[in-house]
């Protein structure tokens, strides 16, 4: 399936996930992130088209070879994604105590660093692709502009931001451990993908002497 129709179908089942959790519409957080997500999604995707415009047509035609193991990685992770906002809408039928409100900014905060670093990575990374493997057939390169410079993965990054920003966002306690789950997640990923690179694209392993960071400058 193609990228956009894609992401439309997982929005939907995500919304109709969170409210049928629920039992009910009458939910403001369930709204509140709704409105965000949907509002920074549809910025994102404006600042790629218009700063890397050819980028969605590759991710469309992506090619074969993508690893096993990202096949994996890829098929529990947008249900471990997808649980975050039903656990959510579990804990309103079942009439969980809500976090704070105040921390409602300090999500919006998180996910939008997570959608600004992955527009940054989208922007000047022409490889960037949904599944983990070198693009030999388009000539791939070690790419060194805008969050390269400061860590080797953004837009993981930013991916792993975004899942921890939907609890807050939802103002659901139960929803932090698959929230943190998914970010786990995507430091699997990160390493496996990393190590791939390192034996397979050419520069990659003098970059990454380079850029010591994965995800965390000065962490790891």
């Amino acid at each position: 399936m193609r990228e956009l129709p894609l992401a439309i179908l997982l929005a939907v089942v995500a919304v109709g996930l969170l409210f049928l959790g629920a039992g009910t519409l009458r939910w403001p957080a369930g709204w509140g992130f709704v409105a965000a997500t949907g509002a920074g999604f549809v910025l994102h995707r404006a600042h790629v088209a218009r700063r890397n415009p050819d980028l969605f047509a590759r991710r469309d035609a992506a090619g074969a070879g993508g690893a096993a193991w990202d096949r994996v990685w890829l098929a529990a992770f947008w249900p471990l994604m997808l649980s975050v906002p039903t656990t959510a809408g579990l804990e309103v039928r079942l009439g969980g105590r809500p976090l704070e409100p105040w921390l409602w900014p300090a999500g919006a905060l998180v996910f939008g660093l997570g959608l600004a670093l992955s527009a940054a990575a989208m922007a000047v990374n022409p490889s960037f692709e949904g599944t983990a493997r070198v693009q030999r057939e388009l000539g791939q390169q070690v790419v060194e502009a805008g969050p390269y410079r400061r860590m080797r993965h953004p837009g993981y990054a930013g991916l792993a931001l975004w899942a921890l920003s939907m609890p807050l966002l939802l103002l659901s306690r139960w929803a932090l451990a698959p929230a943190a789950l998914a970010a786990a997640w995507v430091v699997l990923r990160t390493a496996l993908e990393d190590r791939m690179l390192r034996r397979e694209l050419a520069g990659y392993a003098e970059y990454a002497r380079r850029v010591r960071w994965r995800l965390l400058p000065g962490v790891w």
